[in-house]
């Protein structure tokens, strides 16, 4: 039964929906031709219903929500049908008039609040505008408001916070200022577009939570837009599936979940890995691969073990420790330094994928491009097949970098967009003098092949191709002079859930194929257990539990790696009204005094290989 229906039972009476939208249909003028992206889209939203619409890139969900809020450019875009609001068509207000609804009844949050907000002013006065544009209200009375606003949102020491600026948040309180400014007028329908996809899992969490308590309080309903099938289970009353700028199902969460009828909806649900799926496996899985017309799963054979036991690593890293001065005054004294990485060890072997976990800030990154010396090291020591990594000379570390290459999280920043994706993969063939045009122009026609793509896309540039292709484009580049190992930084994370089980399956067969190591950088807990045959937790800096995959997401010790499980969405509409009831506070600061000596740390073995951090 729809919230809807229920909430008329209870009342006696129908209950009138706070957004009524009938044949929407959006079309973009493209090469003088109109070209419609969103057709013939109807549902309404209920007062403290959650409505969410799913899909991957380019279905239209973002599209929809635009063009409720006629955000769309005019003269490129048309929008037809109708959008109701209390008794009102928006699609047939003035623009003035339309400018009261947006921010007064209608409210928006985007995906990325760095780019919603105004670097150059302090928070709280962003928000308060928001108020005094909408309100008869003097600043002292929004000040006010929106200290309440921002402890509304849970954000600590709000008082000393409205001063500041968006860089001095980190990205999930970023987040919670865009909630307040968007909450501040109090609107009837909150529009949420991908507000957790950038998010670390336990600042997802934290949001989904609040936005589930704020819609209870305020009685607001909500419009959320996401790819995410496990943030859809913990928060949608009902669900809109679309594929190309179609519905193609929609009803209650519960039924779409356990009873899901169109083969694309089958087809997301499958993809989404789920964490515990791998339980009592000891190897690495392939991701499902759904076929869109037939729905049938393909690909759920274990990958062959092709780890090197018992022979020497290709990898070997020893009390690895990075930091970053901070220097003020005039004369740029040193006055501290960022611990980014303290005192961090591991091995990695032939055909052994380990992952590195854990929040924004706690050091995967900069631990990845210091093996590399992408980054300069402070201390340690890091041997790769054979190289000591830490005493190179410039030309020397130029030919150790043949042996591990590195895989970016987004491939459009890192391919060049005036090069050919063909010269971009032949160009460390020929800049390491390897061969001639002809051969790197072979190899790299082998490797597109390789990793799905098709030799003839060669004369293509990076624009021309979606973001899984571009990052199959960098694998390929990244295989390309013959590494032995290869440093996945957060690789997958930007891609829609089907693609990104192409992609990981990919790198899984071709480390089958080429007994390829991996050092695979991420926050998305259910990936890597999918992926992993050993994980290590990094908080602050610092590996606080390493070991098994198995070992270590069956029987997880350190309370920062059960904090990180906890938060993970799970596909089950049965945990939709569950909060988690996270922990609020921001992941602490890595930076430190001058001459800080952090503290010898101990580790305790809970079973072989498995080792976790003493207090």
């Amino acid at each position: 039964m729809l919230l809807s229906a229920m909430l008329s039972e209870q009342t006696g009476g129908a209950v009138t929906p706070v957004l009524s939208v009938e044949n929407l249909s959006t079309s973009f003028r493209v090469n003088g031709e109109w070209k419609t992206v969103v057709r013939d889209m109807s549902f309404s939203i209920a007062p403290r219903e959650t409505v969410a619409i799913v899909g991957e890139s380019g279905s239209g969900k973002s599209v929809t929500s635009l063009s409720i809020m006629r955000l769309l450019p005019q003269r490129s875009s048309r929008i037809e049908g109708t959008v109701m609001l209390g008794g009102r068509n928006l699609l047939a207000l003035p623009e003035e008039e339309m400018r009261k609804v947006r921010g007064n009844d209608i409210s928006m949050i985007f995906q990325e609040p760095m780019t919603s907000l105004n670097p150059i002013f302090p928070i709280g006065k962003q928000i308060a505008e928001a108020l005094t544009v909408h309100q008869n209200i003097s600043f002292a009375d929004a000040k006010t408001e929106v200290l309440r606003l921002l402890d509304k949102v849970r954000i600590p020491n709000a008082k000393g916070r409205f001063d500041e600026y968006p860089h001095q948040f980190s990205g999930g309180m970023r987040q919670r200022v865009m909630i307040a400014m968007a909450l501040a007028s109090k609107p009837k329908l909150l529009i949420a577009d991908e507000p957790t996809t950038a998010l670390d899992v336990t600042i997802q969490g934290q949001i989904l939570d609040l936005i589930k308590e704020l819609q209870e309080e305020e009685g607001m309903a909500v419009l959320f837009i996401t790819h995410d099938m496990g943030v859809v289970a913990e928060i949608a009353d009902r669900t809109i599936v679309m594929f190309r700028g179609d519905t193609v199902e929609t009803g209650e969460t519960a039924d779409i979940f356990h009873r899901g009828e169109h083969p694309y909806t089958r087809a997301l649900l499958a993809a989404v890995p789920r964490l515990g799926s791998m339980k009592d496996r000891k190897l690495p899985l392939r991701f499902p691969i759904i076929d869109i017309k037939s729905g049938e799963a393909q690909n759920l054979e274990e990958v062959t073990d092709t780890v090197a036991k018992g022979k020497t690593p290709i990898l070997e890293v020893k009390d690895l420790t990075t930091r970053f001065a901070i220097r003020s005054g005039i004369f740029g004294r040193q006055t501290g330094a960022v611990h980014a990485v303290e005192k961090v060890s591991f091995n990695l072997f032939e055909g052994e994928t380990l992952s590195l976990v854990g929040e924004s800030g706690c050091g995967k990154s900069t631990t990845g491009r210091s093996v590399t010396r992408l980054i300069e090291p402070t201390s340690g020591q890091v041997t790769l097949d054979g190289y000591n990594v830490m005493s190179l000379d410039r030309m020397t570390l130029r030919t150790m970098r043949r042996s591990i290459q590195m895989v970016f999280q987004d491939p459009f920043a890192s391919l060049n967009p005036r090069m050919s994706v063909g010269s971009a993969v032949m160009e460390p063939f020929i800049e390491h003098n390897l061969g001639s045009k002809k051969d790197a122009r072979d190899k790299a026609a082998d490797l597109l092949k390789k990793v799905g793509l098709s030799p003839d896309m060669m004369h293509r540039y990076p624009h021309e191709f979606s973001g899984g292709q571009r990052q199959r484009i960098a694998i390929a580049r990244s295989l390309m002079l013959d590494p032995k190992v290869i440093v996945a930084d957060e690789a997958v994370s930007a891609l829609d859930v089907s693609i990104k089980a192409q992609v990981c399956n990919l790198l899984m067969d071709l480390q089958q194929s080429l007994n390829l190591a991996y050092l695979f950088i991420s926050h998305d807990m259910a990936v890597v257990e999918r992926v992993s045959h050993r994980v290590a937790v990094m908080y602050l800096g610092e590996i606080v539990e390493i070991g098994p995959r198995s070992a270590v997401f069956d029987n997880p010790q350190h309370p920062y790696t059960k904090k990180l499980m906890a938060a993970v969405p799970v596909p089950d509409p049965s945990r939709r009204r569950i909060k988690r009831n996270l922990a609020v506070d921001e992941i602490k600061s890595p930076v430190r005094s001058a001459g800080y000596v952090p503290p010898v740390r101990q580790y305790r073995e809970v079973s072989e290989g498995h080792l976790v951090q003493m207090d």
